[in-house]
C-alpha cells in the first residue's frame, strides 16, 4: 500500500511538472503566436463597426483615454488585447498603434467566447 502510494505520489508530481502537458492541458497555452490585423478601439468598433483609415485618429484618442483595444484579423476574427503583467511596454506600443496595421506577437486564449491576445510585441505592419 505504501509503495503504491508513494508512486502514485510521484506521477502525479511528474504530470504537474510537465509543461505543455501533463496536467497543464495542451501546448497552446505556452507557444507564441504571431497576428497580422488592424488595432481596433472596442469603444467604437462594437457598437459602430467602427475601423479603416478614416477612424484612425479617433482610435488613437480612445486609446490614449483607455478605452479597451482589439485585434481583428484578416480572418475576421476579432481579440480583446491586454498586456503581460510586469511588462506593460509591448502594450504600450499597442495604443500607438491604434487605427492602424501591425503584426503583434503573444499569446492566445480564449474563455467563454472571448478570444484573447496577451500581448509580448508589436510592431507596425505594412
Amino acid at each position: 500500500m505504501r509503495v503504491s502510494l508513494f508512486v502514485s505520489a510521484l506521477v502525479f508530481a511528474a504530470l504537474l511538472a510537465i509543461p505543455g502537458g501533463g496536467l497543464y492541458g495542451g501546448g497552446q497555452a505556452w507557444a507564441e503566436d504571431a497576428l497580422l490585423g488592424e488595432v481596433l478601439d472596442l469603444a467604437c468598433y462594437i457598437p459602430k463597426n467602427a475601423k479603416g483609415p478614416q477612424h484612425k485618429r479617433c482610435a488613437q484618442t480612445c486609446a490614449e483615454h483607455g478605452m479597451p483595444l482589439g485585434l481583428l484579423t484578416d480572418d475576421g476574427s476579432v481579440y480583446l488585447l491586454y498586456p503581460r503583467h510586469g511588462k506593460e511596454s509591448a502594450f504600450d506600443a499597442v495604443k500607438k498603434l491604434a487605427g492602424s496595421r501591425a503584426s503583434i506577437k503573444g499569446k492566445t486564449s480564449e474563455r467563454s467566447g472571448i478570444k484573447g491576445l496577451e500581448v509580448h510585441e508589436a510592431v507596425a505592419a505594412d
